[in-house]
This record gives structure tokens, sequence and C-alpha cells, in this order.
């Protein structure tokens, strides 16, 4: 039986989806965050070390990392090659995809979102104004104009078909769903038509409400 070690608003509800796309059954284990550090309780680390998730338990094995995750229930359970294309350009994109979410994107999301907590933290009232400047300066400076790049690319390649790799679902767009959800919740996407169209479409795919009715309400962190 498969396992999935399940922290709340995190990474691992698109795990759940693609069981859910896969058609397997597993169990849930769940996690709740500190609420002060948003980390992973202690509970987690005896899973796997670093006390992060996604982390999936299949039998004896344990495999973390989402891609990875990915890659191994593909290859285990994805008899009818559904969700991955086999050869060609496609397979190559779909490689692309699936590494760039958290290659790319998510280090520079991650990155964003420190930069709008850090001035909504508790400091000294005459630090605020000099902790929000800075902050400002870095995503003005740094952060966007990496970001914006990359969410030009991924608009153009959504306006040329309906998924990442084509016309039909991969594992690639599942493992896009979560760093473009956060997307909406650090930035404008009105600019973005087509990704915002991606996201509506993800949240309205019957097996991404499965797991969401499974995994409990959802929010990108």
């Amino acid at each position: 039986m498969i396992t999935v070690h399940h922290l709340e608003n995190s990474r691992s509800q698109r795990i759940l989806w693609l069981l859910e796309e896969l058609g397997l059954e597993y169990e849930i284990v769940e996690y709740k965050r500190d609420p002060e550090t948003a980390s992973g309780p202690e509970s987690l680390k005896k899973v796997h070390p670093l006390g992060k998730s996604p982390v999936i338990t299949d039998g004896d094995l344990t495999v973390a990392e989402s891609g990875a995750i990915i890659e191994y229930l593909l290859d285990q359970y994805d008899t009818e090659k559904r969700l991955r294309p086999t050869d060609g350009k496609a397979l190559l994109d779909y490689r692309y995809w699936l590494h760039f979410a958290e290659g790319s994107l998510m280090p520079l999301l991650v990155m964003k979102l420190v930069m709008m907590k850090v001035p909504q933290s508790p400091m000294p009232f005459f630090i605020k104004p000099i902790a929000k400047a800075l902050t400002s300066k870095i995503q003005e400076k740094f952060i966007m104009p990496r970001i914006n790049p990359q969410m030009q690319f991924i608009e153009k390649t959504l306006g040329e078909h309906t998924w990442f790799v084509g016309e039909e679902l991969s594992a690639a767009d599942i493992q896009m769903s979560f760093p473009l959800q956060a997307s909406s919740t650090r930035m404008n996407l009105s600019e973005f038509p087509n990704i915002a169209r991606f996201i509506k479409q993800v949240e309205a795919v019957p097996a991404y409400q499965q797991a969401l009715a499974k995994g409990g309400a959802f929010t990108t962190l």
C-alpha cells in the first residue's frame, strides 16, 4: 500500500492528484505545520531525515522530492503510459517542465514570498520602514526581473496548446500546477490570461477535486 505523508498546504497535494489520476489505492498520514515557523513537525523526520513533504512510502521503499515521486509512480504504475510521452520532442518537453517547476520557478517564488513576509514580521517600529523599503527594492531589482521572463515563457507555451505538452494532461502539468497556483497569490496574473486559464482548468479536473477532498483544504505557501 502506498502511503502519502501529507503535510498541510504543501506540494504533496499534487502527489495525491497524481495517485487519483492513476486510480491507485493509497492512504494518507496527515501532518500539521508549526504555527510559528510553518515547518513540518519532528514526526515527519522519522519518515525522511529532512522532514519535508512530499514523501511517500511504498512497502519498504521511501521516496522523497516531487519530481522523483512522480517518476517513480509513473515507472511503477502508469501501465497505459497515459501521463508521460514516450518519445520525441513531447518527451523532451515533458522532462523540461517536470524539472523547470522546482528548478527554476519555485526558488524565485519562495524568495518573493519571504520578501513579502519580512515587513509583516514583528520588529521595532522604526525598523519596519527600512525593512519594507529593502525588501521592495530586492523584489523590484532582483526577483521580478527574473520571474517575469519565466512567466512570459509559460504564458506563450500555454497559448500554443491546452496543456504544457500538448492537448492531453501529463504529469508535467501536475508538477507545474503548484508553482502556478503559488504565483496567483504572489503576483497579478492579469497580464497572463493563459496561466490563469490553466489554473482554473487544473482545479476543474475531477481527479484534482478528488485529491482535494481527501487531502483537505489547500492553500499555497
